[in-house]
């Protein structure tokens, strides 16, 4: 079982800049796959960017490539979203999730473990 917690959602202005942060318990963490998605009011969770645990791949949404960047530390059991240049649009809720295995998962359904969200917004 992994437990997620995500932090450091706030408030921030159009361009700026925002990371996130995913910190995880559970065993065998290293060896999950992590992505992020986002809900924005009335709208579907979507896809946003996921890393590989072996060999540190990552894989983004067309919305946020060139602006976001995921990364994760092993070694603290915490994975990590840098937002760049972020937008109105990038106002949403954010959740980090996890799963075992090597594939690149972009689909809600496919993610085993998830974490409560943190607010982003961002403001015009």
């Amino acid at each position: 079982q992994v437990q997620l917690v995500e932090s450091g959602g706030r408030m921030v202005q159009a361009g700026g800049s925002l990371r996130l942060s995913c910190a995880a318990s559970g065993p065998a963490f290293s060896t999950y796959a992590v992505g992020w998605f986002r809900q924005a009011p009335g709208e579907e969770r979507e896809f946003v960017a996921v890393i590989a645990w072996n060999d540190g791949t990552t894989y983004y949404s067309d919305s946020v490539k060139g602006r976001f960047t995921i990364s994760r530390d092993n070694a603290k059991n915490t994975a990590y979203l840098q937002m760049n240049s972020m937008k109105p649009e990038d106002t949403a809720v954010y959740y980090c999730a996890a799963r075992s295995g090597l594939a690149y998962y972009s689909t809600v359904p496919q993610y085993d473990y998830w974490g409560q969200g943190t607010q982003v917004t961002v403001s015009s």
